[in-house]
């Protein structure tokens, strides 16, 4: 069976990320909906308590490691946030990670948590093309 390896994948993999509670700072009416401001790695993660396998539809626009700094989002790996996550969790070995390896390390433990989130019969729809590169 192939695999898909990239620097770091096995130091990100046995990263388990802190669970955190979500402070209900916004409200959209009288329902459920919830907007969450802040890291969505910790966001997730705080989702699967009462929403694990329970997602029916997912839909995400990750950056996609163009480099682009001038954009909406920074879309280039060398923020400093990234770096330091990557500096903590990777260790040495890092600094010498490809953009593409710290993209890789960055979406994983994301995609990881998005599959923890979805339903059996769920579906999850990723906006990407080959300007990802």
């Amino acid at each position: 069976m192939p695999t898909f390896n990239f620097l770091g994948k096995d130091k990100v993999i046995a990263h388990k990320p802190p669970f955190h509670f979500l402070d209900k700072k916004y409200s959209v009416g009288n329902n459920e909906n919830m907007i969450i401001h802040g890291d969505n790695l910790i966001a997730l993660k705080s989702l699967l308590p009462k929403f694990e396998g329970r997602i029916k539809c997912i839909y995400i626009d990750p950056p996609y490691n163009t480099g682009n700094e001038n954009w909406i989002y920074n879309d280039n790996v060398n923020d400093p946030r990234l770096q330091k996550w990557i500096g903590e969790i990777v260790g040495r070995e890092g600094e010498d990670l490809t953009r593409h390896d710290k993209w890789l390390c960055m979406m994983y433990p994301r995609l990881r948590l998005l599959q923890r989130l979805l339903a059996d019969d769920g579906a999850i729809f990723i906006s990407i093309d080959d300007n990802r590169i």
